[in-house]
Order: C-alpha cells, then sequence, then structure tokens
C-alpha cells in the first residue's frame, strides 16, 4: 500500500457510515417576472450605477452611428474589432483594426475595442461575453482602454439562471462576465479604474424589446 491508499484507507475507515450523496435545494428564484420592458429599466439602473455608458441604437442601421458616437465621447479615432464583426455595422471615418489573430503588440495602443455580447443579466448588470465570433478573443477584449458592447434587448435576461441556461451552449468556450469598467480598490479604499480590463465602458442597446 502506498503512503496515499493508506492515508485514503484510514479516513474511509474512519468515517461512521459511507458519505450519501447530497440533494442541494434549488429553492431560488430561477424564472424572472419583469416585463421586456422593466428588465431594459432595471438593467440600465444596474449599469448605469456602475458608471456604464448607455447609448441606444433603435435599429440595426443606427448602430454605425451609435458606434461613432462612443468613440468621439472618448475622443478616440481608433479601435480593433472580431473578424467576424458586421461590416456594415462599423461606422466611417475611424481607423478600425481587423483582429485577425493580431500579435498583443499590434493590439497594445489600440484605445478602443468593440464586439458583440451573448447575454445580459438585468439584476445585476452583467454581461456575458462567450469568446467566439463577433464577441472576439478574450485579449482583445482586455487591452484596450476603453470597450464598447452590442446588446440587444433580447440578449437581456432578468436573473442569473436565465443567462446561465442562455449561454449553456457555449459552456466550454472562455467567458467573461462584466460588472461595470474593470476597476478595483485598493487598503486606504482608493479605487482604481483599468487594473484587469477596459476602464471605459459602453454599452449600445439596439432592437425592439
Amino acid at each position: 500500500m502506498t503512503p496515499r491508499e493508506e492515508i485514503l484507507h484510514r479516513i474511509r475507515t474512519a468515517l461512521p457510515t459511507p458519505p450519501q450523496p447530497v440533494t442541494i435545494p434549488r429553492a431560488y428564484h430561477r424564472i424572472g417576472t419583469l416585463t421586456p420592458d422593466a428588465r431594459i429599466h432595471l438593467l440600465i439602473d444596474r449599469l448605469v450605477d456602475y458608471d456604464t455608458e448607455i447609448i441606444h441604437a433603435s435599429t440595426e442601421s443606427d448602430i454605425p452611428e451609435a458606434i461613432a458616437k462612443a468613440l468621439t465621447a472618448a475622443a478616440e479615432t481608433r479601435a480593433i474589432t472580431p473578424a467576424a464583426f458586421p461590416t456594415n455595422w462599423l461606422p466611417s471615418g475611424f481607423d478600425i483594426t481587423i483582429d485577425h489573430a493580431l500579435p498583443k503588440d499590434q493590439i497594445e495602443g489600440i484605445p478602443a475595442v468593440i464586439t458583440t455580447c451573448e447575454a445580459a443579466v438585468a439584476a445585476t448588470g452583467t454581461i456575458f461575453l462567450v469568446h467566439t465570433g463577433a464577441q472576439g478573443r478574450r485579449i482583445i477584449t482586455l487591452l484596450p482602454d476603453h470597450h464598447i458592447i452590442l446588446l440587444h434587448h433580447n440578449q437581456v435576461y432578468e436573473l442569473l439562471p436565465e443567462a446561465l441556461a442562455a449561454v449553456r451552449p457555449h459552456a466550454t468556450a472562455p467567458l467573461t462576465t462584466i460588472s461595470g469598467p474593470s476597476a478595483t480598490s485598493d487598503i486606504e479604499m482608493t479605487r482604481i479604474r483599468g487594473v484587469h480590463g477596459p476602464r471605459r465602458l459602453t454599452v449600445i442597446l439596439y432592437g425592439a424589446s
């Protein structure tokens, strides 16, 4: 018997009875009750509380103007976007770099990134990124200082369990959750932005709920 096997044997024999499977109660709310408009209102309330900029676009044709507005407000003329991002959504008059697996040194220094997302939780103001397609590689969503996210009204869920169910088909893909701009506090409670990711977050809400 190896030392590991001996230790495990001692643990098993020390237990009064074999451990039984534990049933985890799931009595928490798993389905939201808010109307679509109320969900959007709650999400906006949470995002604003996290210092997130909100821009509304009624239809997809309004998205280029909304992106241009976000870049202009931040005094930015350059941005990076995934190769799968819809080109008809990109505004003219800006230097947009398409990410074809660019190395890190070519991503650093680009001030903004534009992506879509997978889902959002109204109750917590959390946005889910599944790093495939137009949602981009994780590196391009972390290095730029400003993240512009396209979020359709139908992607907004009231509760976390609903959003988790929506992203379940991508459970094996890298996943990032975002609740406002990246920020942390030091031992003196001084809030510092941009430590773990973009220090500025803009959410463009588009489409009908």
